[in-house]
């Protein structure tokens, strides 16, 4: 018996013995010195993803960053080179080279890189509904309810009957599933009425156009164009997503009710949160942020949920956001950077992929592209310009407004996303919208400077102020036979004193400018003794009193204007489209004001964001609108065209070697149409 139970215990010792050494002979142990032990970095591995997205984005920002360059000088937006770099990257270009696709982009890997992608298009879509700007909408409503609803109707309706080519032509490729033309008709008519607010701001910005009567009909319709057409396309996705009329219009009504729930729940106890922690005065801390960004994800995440797409839920999370005391601009100020150099150009780079110029390989196709983009660029242009016509604007204006409300731009490939990605678009239909995308963006910024150039601004307003004969161009008489310009020489040769200055104002110059600014400032007037206004008439129609003129009169006008600078930032743009408010509170102008009031001087204050090429531009034509005698101009204590302070002595001692200021300075005394003088701090004033 022992001798059986000795034979059965070596027989199982000997088994396991073998098994596990099998075992540990196939185990093999991944090589963790990485190109070190050999191992191909582009390879993917599931478990380890992170190096082939790196690569990824590298190759996708350094391609959009060179094609950027040459593109910025033709004035034209980021998205157009992050389209392009796509392209380039996709099967049209690059993808023939063979193994670049399987090696960079290969199919397994590119989940991950959509998941980046889309987080950042949520996010891109919240700071949307920041920048838009309701109040727009409600002051200008007239003006923005016909030139939007023009501007929509005509090219969706042009667009549904383009629509019923395009359906029977492609709708059996791969790719696409069934849907009934109603939807697809929908979907296509959205695609051609939809304009790219954010790309429209930055263009008006750069034009210098926000503030002229073009700026503020575009600005007004392009934001009540951008909520209905948002609405518009979330009933289309839920159309697609929902089997079933009945569902589509629960999802309908489930949507209006957390519409509702936003703006009557969750805006009043977000502002009470603000106010309580003095976030809309001081700006926003870490926690508000984080507060901030759970608001737009819990509400895209409801959005998904319910059968619309989640950026509708961001968009809705940006728009209950407070303006006052620009908190919008704080909030964007802190998150832009990452959505719009990481995460943007990763998005708009995947719909490059995703196009493939290849498959616009015969005549049909072609025609489709050619009549795709007429019917989105004429539609809107005739629109636009003819409702702004109605209400009150040249021709050549209404023919800007139609112009810039024809700009597609990043929105554009928003939505053709959204289509290619629920199947209603085929590669094929997607390529042909996304060349008219392209092409109707690009086409944007040098029709508008050809249409309304400076000089025709200028024309314009002194036509409408009656100072010209439009035909002519020559100054109109009046009724003594002076022209107005003769009028205006007469004012300026009154007094060889200064009565009228502009002053920049730069806040590192502040201590020793209010010090010089003083100076200029007449004695304060005596306290009178208040009396009734009849009285006080009585007295000086006697001419026993001073009139209220006489005694309120101060020696000199002071205009102060701040000009900061315009960057590619999206909060940059907004504080452009807000500097009335910005103005308000601004500490550098109020501080300035208070100044003046103090001294018995005339003050007034302004701020002024546009790029840094254009400050010397903008001070010589606000001095001559302001019909100035003097402008002064601080040298920069930093040596530099920034506001920067200074971080040690060595930049102060070399502050008068400064070539860009040296520039800026140069340019604006060659083009000053008045006396102009530069104001050196050596010790004024106690610096």
């Amino acid at each position: 018996m022992a001798s059986i139970t000795r034979t059965v215990t070596d027989t199982v010792t000997r088994t396991v013995s073998a098994a596990a050494t099998a075992s540990n002979s196939n185990v093999v142990v991944a090589p963790q010195g990485g190109i070190l032990e050999g191992s191909n970095p582009s390879h993917y591995d599931s478990k380890n993803p992170i190096i082939i997205f790196i690569i990824q984005a590298g190759i996708i920002l350094i391609f959009c960053r060179i094609l950027h360059y040459p593109l910025s000088k033709l004035r034209q937006p980021r998205v157009i080179a992050e389209v392009i770099g796509g392209v380039l990257l996709g099967p049209s270009v690059m993808g023939r080279v063979p193994g670049f696709t399987a090696a960079i982009f290969p199919t397994a890997a590119m989940p991950n890189l959509s998941l980046v992608a889309n987080l950042g298009l949520v996010l891109f879509l919240f700071l949307v509904g920041l920048e838009v700007d309701l109040r727009y909408l409600a002051s200008n409503w007239k003006v923005a309810l016909s030139v939007g609803a023009a501007g929509m109707a005509l090219p969706f309706g042009l667009g549904c009957a383009i629509a019923w080519g395009l359906y029977n032509q492609f709708r059996n490729e791969p790719g696409t599933v069934h849907i009934g033309f109603g939807v697809y008709m929908l979907f296509i008519g959205i695609a051609m009425a939809i304009t790219a607010f954010p790309v429209l701001c930055r263009i008006l910005t750069e034009l210098k156009l926000l503030s002229t009567p073009v700026g503020i009909v575009v600005l007004s319709a392009g934001v009540g164009n951008d909520v209905v057409g948002w609405i518009l396309l979330a009933l289309c996705v839920a159309l697609v997503n929902t089997g079933t009329g009945l569902t589509a219009l629960w999802v309908l009504l489930t949507c209006l009710g957390y519409i509702l729930f936003l703006v009557f729940a969750v805006r009043p106890g977000f502002m009470w949160v603000l106010r309580k922690t003095g976030s809309l005065q001081d700006g926003p801390s870490q926690s508000v942020v984080a507060l901030t960004l759970l608001i737009a994800l819990t509400s895209s995440f409801f959005t998904g949920i319910i059968g619309v797409h989640p950026i509708f839920g961001a968009f809705l999370a940006g728009l209950i956001c407070p303006h006052e005391g620009g908190f919008a601009i704080k909030v964007t100020e802190k998150i832009e950077d990452l959505v719009s150099t990481l995460f943007l150009p990763l998005y708009f780079a995947l719909s490059g992929l995703s196009t493939n110029l290849g498959l616009l390989n015969d005549g049909i196709t072609w025609a489709y592209v050619v009549g795709v983009i007429a019917v989105a660029f004429l539609a809107k242009f005739t629109g636009g310009a003819f409702a702004a016509r109605l209400n009150g604007l040249v021709w050549r204006e209404s023919f800007t407004i139609g112009t810039l409300m024809s700009c597609k731009g990043l929105v554009e490939l928003i939505v053709l996303n959204i289509g290619l990605q629920a199947r209603i678009l085929s590669t094929r239909t997607f390529t042909i919208f996304v060349v008219m995308a392209l092409v109707t963006t690009f086409a944007t910024t040098p029709l508008t400077s050809a249409l309304y150039p400076p000089w025709y601004q200028k024309k314009l307003e002194a036509w409408k102020r009656g100072e010209i004969d439009w035909d002519t161009g020559s100054p109109l008489t009046s009724d003594d036979g002076s022209s107005t310009k003769d009028v205006v020489a007469a004012e300026k040769l009154e007094s060889v004193k200064v009565q009228r200055l502009l002053v920049y104002l730069r806040l590192d110059n502040m201590p020793t400018l209010l010090a010089f600014v003083s100076l200029l400032g007449g004695r304060p007037q005596a306290l009178m003794p208040r009396m009734h206004p009849q009285q006080e008439a009585a007295m000086s129609s006697d001419g026993n009193g001073s009139s209220p003129d006489e005694r309120l009169r101060r020696p000199i006008d002071v205009h102060g204007v701040r000009l900061l600078q315009l960057t590619e930032r999206d909060s940059s743009v907004m504080k452009v489209s807000e500097v009335e408010e910005y103005s308000i509170h601004d500490p550098v102008i109020n501080t300035f004001r208070t100044f003046g009031q103090l001294h018995n001087l005339a003050v007034s204050g302004e701020i002024t964001v546009v790029p840094e090429s254009s400050y010397a531009d903008v001070l010589v034509t606000k001095a001559s609108d302001m019909l100035s005698d003097l402008m002064l101009l601080p040298w920069s204590e930093t040596g530099s065209m920034s506001e920067a302070q200074m971080i040690s002595t060595d930049v102060a001692k070399n502050k008068l070697y400064s070539a860009p200021y040296s520039n800026f300075i140069a340019t604006t005394l060659e083009n000053a149409s008045c006396n102009a003088a530069i104001f050196v701090n050596n010790g004024f004033g106690g610096r």
